[in-house]
């Protein structure tokens, strides 16, 4: 989907549109290569029918990679796109425009590797865990076994943390100690701090130490895992997803962008700390004058994490390196702004706004419904790409909070009141469909969603 004069995706150093292209052949291609394993391979039939059943998610959506014969036509590759990794004596083919699984060339057999959360936890839910010998130990980075091997077909499953390697390493018993005592910090790190600039500092003093220990990517892994935890206590929707696909072993394997909201005062704060992670910036956005709002987008390529960073947004400021550069706080706040002023940082106390991940987009909420879930009308509905927010989670708010918006004029008397009595939109959890591995979003139904969810129109 092209972006439009009123609807730019930037770059992150000029203003040249960042153009995200479908890519059908590419898709045709993994089709294809998927079909054939299942065809063959009847345990990753069974996983696929499966995954779609019980937790509306594709096989396709979860791959980490497809093993393919070494002598098959590279040219067909790159015909579709694919480029040969550079950075690994293994043979391994990625495509820079499209969102697909990676393609590693062996002479051994074909197959299709499935990401999950934990090889151990995807064995208990099959009960295969006596029959399955697992490469690389507990904490490794990354952790793999062979499920079956069926007619020249085998079904793997992979479990990464922050690793783009296919060769399983043991962490040393030291750091394996340091790693465990990090998560420990990460996971209960504080978050109400009265100086918000405080909360910033504490974070990255724990970043700091965990990256002397683990290095960045195991760091970064270790962060999100964290942060998921968060949003996922906050979010009805979550732990009930959340649940289906750990009945299945997935976990959230089907990941696709994690968003934080931010006031204009903190963004700079914001993105230097996702920045410490690894982190790298894409494209960035903004859905027109009416729209009053933007977003970074950042992703951190060993890890495979995708940000949205979202704040509130003047027309005259996304020219700049509006990321880098800082923001002055605003007389007048607009819907990112507002939520961070009654629910806190997505950083610090607020927790992420919604994590978005990819499923078959009728199926999930279908299911969802069966569970009580309701799912806000389709913000986005192309063939490449589909997108909805679940119902929102209301979350009570601080009343010194309530008062400090109320006496600077950012909500009325009666908005007030409303949020005592009823609390106020809190998180979501987001439903995506993309295919012909679309890598882009959609600006203006980005920009109508935020518009819909302002915390000051009538529930």
């Amino acid at each position: 989907m092209k972006a439009d004069s009123h609807n730019q995706v930037h770059a992150n150093t000029d203003t040249t549109p960042f153009d995200w292209q479908t890519q059908p052949e590419a898709a045709t291609l993994i089709a294809q290569f998927v079909d054939d394993a299942c065809a063959r391979c009847r345990p990753a039939a069974r996983l696929r029918r499966r995954l779609l059943e019980a937790a509306g998610t594709r096989l396709v959506d979860c791959l980490d990679h497809l093993l393919l014969r070494a002598d098959i036509p590279t040219d067909r590759l790159q015909s579709a796109g694919f480029v040969s990794r550079t950075d690994t004596a293994e043979n391994i083919w990625d495509h820079p425009g499209g969102m697909f699984p990676a393609i590693r060339l062996t002479n051994g057999q074909p197959g299709l590797a499935v990401k999950v959360d934990s090889v151990t936890d995807f064995c208990v839910a099959y009960r295969v865990s006596e029959s399955v010998d697992v490469e690389g130990a507990p904490l490794a980075s990354l952790r793999r076994a062979k499920l079956a091997s069926e007619n020249g077909a085998s079904l793997w499953i992979i479990e990464r943390h922050g690793s783009r390697d296919f060769e399983a390493r043991d962490l040393p018993a030291q750091q394996a100690l340091a790693l465990l005592r990090h998560q420990d910090a990460l996971r209960r790190r504080p978050r109400d701090f009265e100086n918000r600039q405080a909360g910033f500092g504490h974070a990255m003093r724990l970043i700091g130490a965990a990256k002397q220990d683990l290095g960045v990517d195991r760091t970064c892994d270790l962060f999100f895992a964290a942060e998921r935890e968060v949003w996922q206590s906050r979010n009805r929707a979550g732990r009930i997803q959340k649940a289906r696909q750990d009945t299945l072993g997935i976990g959230w394997a089907n990941h696709d962008h994690h968003t934080f909201r931010s006031s204009r005062a903190h963004f700079a704060t914001l993105i230097a700390a996702l920045e410490a992670l690894g982190f790298v910036c894409r494209e960035r956005f903004y859905a027109g004058a009416d729209a009053l709002w933007g977003a970074q987008v950042l992703e951190q390529p060993q890890c495979g994490i995708l940000v949205f960073a979202d704040v509130d947004l003047s027309a005259d400021e996304v020219v700049d390196d509006f990321a880098h550069a800082g923001l002055e706080p605003a007389d007048t706040l607009g819907t990112i702004g507002l939520w961070c002023a009654l629910h806190g940082e997505s950083f610090l106390q607020a927790g992420l706004h919604h994590l978005e991940c990819q499923f078959d987009f009728d199926a999930v909420r279908s299911q969802l419904a069966e569970e009580g879930i309701e799912t806000m009308a389709p913000f986005t509905d192309f063939p490449h790409l589909k997108q909805a927010f679940t119902k929102g989670q209301m979350w009570p708010v601080a009343g010194d909070r309530l008062e400090a918006a109320r006496s600077a004029g950012h909500i009325t008397d009666f908005q007030a009141d409303e949020f005592t009595a009823h609390s106020a939109l809190g998180s979501h959890l987001e439903i995506l469909e993309r295919n012909d591995g679309y890598k882009g979003f959609n600006q203006t139904g980005i920009s109508d969603i935020i518009r819909k969810t302002d915390l000051r129109l009538p529930r």
